[in-house]
């Protein structure tokens, strides 16, 4: 799993896990793993799913050659809410593209270790899973 800046500003983690490196066969099947593991964790709440690559053949907008299914899993670790601010970060999302002979999965960086450490640890168990 890599961490970058997405545009020079959003910090995110990326991996790219080969079709050959897991049991998972496409983005439904992930999305429901995802769903799986949000739902052992007491203080998540998974909020939906977004069709990304639906949405954006929809619009006729442009999207990256090779890629066949773009989703968005989306959810809320929010634990508290310190400040009103917090709630331009929340809720979180990973995002999970299908690329022909790969998968690549996504997430922005929270503001909060503890998700981070689960989205990582989340993403981590896919491969040879």
């Amino acid at each position: 799993m890599k961490q970058t800046l997405l545009q020079e500003k959003y910090p995110i983690f990326v991996a790219e896990i080969a079709k050959t490196e897991t049991t998972y066969p496409n983005v439904d099947a992930l999305v429901e793993y995802y769903k799986a593991r949000i739902a052992e964790n007491p203080k998540v709440q998974f909020i939906g799913v977004f069709d990304h690559y639906a949405h954006t053949r929809r619009i006729d907008g442009p999207i990256v050659e090779g890629m066949s299914a773009a989703v968005d899993v989306i959810f809320c670790f929010g634990f508290a809410i310190p400040t009103p601010q917090m709630l331009a970060v929340r809720p979180r999302s990973i995002g999970i593209a299908d690329m022909g002979d790969k998968f690549v999965i996504s997430f922005m960086e929270a503001p909060m270790q503890p998700a981070n450490q689960a989205m990582e640890a989340w993403t981590l168990a896919l491969r040879n899973a």
